[in-house]
This record gives structure tokens, sequence and C-alpha cells, in this order.
């Protein structure tokens, strides 16, 4: 039975193969919305990208990404900036992403606004 581990919060939970990490980490307390996304959210369909999330280890345990993410990095807002400042990071969006097995998960990747690759 697969694992994630929510590195902030400290919390490890055994999950379904093919359970997404957004209703994983909702139904065991983890909170993945930051502001006004606690209430204004899209309820998992993959298009406010305010469940943001990067997996520290265990990506290939991961389903791939889908088009919903892949456009995203380019047209939205806050995930273009979130990946664009963890550089390197697999930043996901936590209700389009399904678990296979063992991962760790970072909720509330930073803005990194000085990074090295960031403006340019």
């Amino acid at each position: 039975m697969p694992k994630i581990n929510f590195v902030n919060e400290k919390v490890t939970v055994d999950v379904a193969d093919g359970e997404n990490i957004r209703s994983v980490a909702r139904q065991n307390g983890v909170q993945l919305y930051e502001g006004p996304h606690k209430v204004f959210n899209c309820m998992g369909l993959g298009q406010c990208a305010s469940c943001n999330v990067i997996i520290k280890k265990g990506s290939e345990n991961c389903s791939k990404k889908g088009i919903l993410e892949s456009l995203f990095k380019w047209v939205h807002p806050l995930l273009g900036i979130k990946i664009l400042s963890n550089e390197g990071k697999d930043v996901r969006l936590a209700c389009q992403t399904k678990v296979h097995g063992d991962v760790d998960v970072e909720t509330h990747p930073p803005i990194n606004w000085h990074g090295e690759k960031f403006w340019g």
C-alpha cells in the first residue's frame, strides 16, 4: 500500500493505489490552500492551480503530468511563478497527481523572487 508523507505537517498516510494527493490531504486534515483559496478554489477540477505542491521524493511513483498541468505552466500566473521560482523541483497540482507508490510531498511551496534563474 503506497504512503504519502506530508513533509511540512509531519503526517504520513497509507493510501489506495491511484488516489490523488488532494483528496488524501483533505481526508487527513492537511491544508493545501492559502488565503482566499481556502474558500474559493476549483474543488479539484485542476483549473485554479492553488493546490500546488512539490514532490520531494518519489516523483516516479506519481502519474504523468496531464494537459492541464503542462499548459498551466505557461498560462496560469500562480503555477507559472511557483514553477519558475522552484527551478529543478517537481511542482505538481495535488488534485491532478495520482499516487502509485511512496511519495514525500511539500505543501505550500515558497516563491523565491530572488532565485538564480527566476528573472532570467
